[in-house]
């Protein structure tokens, strides 16, 4: 996909009512610090339009990236460890169950786990979560640049076995350094929208 010009659109907190919007959505789930921004910076081939951080917990919203009027991004806020009360966080986990129960536009959700790392408890009741929501998570292992060529391989198996993924749940190896998986990335998510 050629990016002709990308906007944030559209930013939704705990108290607001979600759009009703008439493109199709590809949400992003993650850990807090997976590398959420740094993905989709790399994916519309921008610096900075979605915040990264290094001080974790950073998207208490859910924002909607509205990529050349064809498609939005949905940004989830990221879950585990963002330093915030309990009561936020069920706030958070009921704002992202209401968005994924109530949006007619969602096409997919693509659940971002840091290959270096087997998959947490959050990860796997995250994706439980999205199963039992009704979607086939599309896993993206983030932070590939970062491990041995040599480990890819057994990394990704980790990450599957931890998560109790079927054998045909795509897994993308995707680093926001070096751009790899990018495409891969992006085919997937043509992939839905055809």
């Amino acid at each position: 996909m050629i990016i002709k010009n990308v906007e944030l659109e559209t930013v939704c907190g705990i108290t607001s009512k979600l759009p009703e919007n008439d493109k199709p959505e590809i949400a992003f789930a993650g850990k807090s610090n997976v590398g959420k921004s740094s993905l989709i910076n790399g994916l519309i081939n921008r610096k900075a339009l979605a915040r990264t951080s290094s001080q974790p917990g950073k998207t208490q919203t859910i924002n909607f990236y509205n990529v050349n009027n064809d498609l939005y991004f949905v940004d989830l806020p990221g879950y585990g460890f963002a330093n915030v009360p309990q009561s936020v966080k069920e706030k958070w986990g009921k704002m992202i169950e209401n968005y994924l129960k109530s949006s007619q536009m969602l096409k997919a959700v693509f659940l971002l786990i840091d290959i270096r790392h087997d998959p947490s408890k959050n990860d796997k009741e995250m994706y439980d979560w999205i199963v039992y929501n009704g979607y086939e998570p599309v896993i993206i292992a983030t932070k590939l640049d970062k491990i041995k060529r040599s480990q890819i391989d057994k990394q990704i198996k980790a990450v599957r076995t931890g998560l109790n993924a079927k054998k045909e749940t795509i897994i993308i190896p995707f680093s926001s350094v070096t751009k790899q998986g990018r495409d891969e990335i992006w085919q997937t998510i043509e992939s839905y929208l055809n």
